[in-house]
């Protein structure tokens, strides 16, 4: 807690580069995804995956995916320490081999500030990288009084009908997400798309829902 806390002083949620703030993100040409996906029943090995695509056409520039052993254990909140490591050094190598191709921005398959500390994966990858990071999620977490109750549900269904977004606003009044329907997919399941560092929640919204060609954007599918 005391290392999230330390770490969390650091993030920035705002829009910091140039191409943020220019109309369909003009100068944004390398989007990353990162991703862990486990072993079925082996929880100490993972295939950690980094891609960076082109951007606007999202087509692959680089991939990197290698099988890497788990030590840490899976704590619920705290699930940064366990996989951060080794996406870190994805982007190290990435950074060394093919410096030309390093992602403008990263979006990982995790939450950002939609995190009990305000602190998710996104944020903890952003913060260590030092580069722009969106977190994208599938299922809500359930912090600051936010449930998927009957309420979230006939949002969600009125965000399906109006292929718009809306936010999450915990019991402390702070935004800490947006759900965003993707309505060009054929899914009529929503993503939870929240600020992991150096970049605002419109910004991250915009950005995802411009890299979904499918219900979950090509640079985390890919």
């Amino acid at each position: 807690r005391r290392e999230q806390a330390r770490l969390r002083a650091s993030v920035l949620e705002e829009d910091t580069e140039p191409w943020q703030k220019e109309p369909q993100f003009a100068g944004l040409r390398r989007v990353g995804g990162v991703d862990l996906s486990y072993s079925k029943g082996d929880e100490s090995r993972a295939c950690a995956s980094l891609v960076v695509l082109s951007y606007p056409d999202l087509q692959v520039l680089y991939q990197d995916c290698r099988m890497v052993p788990v030590t840490a254990p899976y704590v619920a909140g705290f699930l940064a320490f366990r996989e951060v490591p080794v996406l870190v050094e994805a982007v190290q190598r990435l950074q060394q081999e093919e410096p030309q191709l390093q992602p403008q921005v990263l979006l990982v398959d995790g939450n950002g500030l939609l995190h009990p500390r305000e602190f998710g994966i996104a944020c903890h990858l952003g913060v260590l990288t030092d580069l722009p990071c969106i977190g994208v999620a599938k299922n809500l977490l359930h912090v600051d009084g936010l449930v998927r109750d009957e309420l979230h549900k006939e949002q969600v269904r009125s965000l399906q009908r109006s292929g718009e977004a809306f936010p999450l606003t915990g019991t402390s009044g702070k935004v800490l997400g947006m759900v965003s329907s993707q309505f060009h997919s054929n899914s009529s399941r929503p993503l939870y798309v929240s600020v992991g560092h150096r970049v605002s929640l419109g910004t991250a919204v915009s950005l995802v829902r411009a890299c979904c060609r499918f219900r979950i954007p090509e640079p985390i599918r890919q």
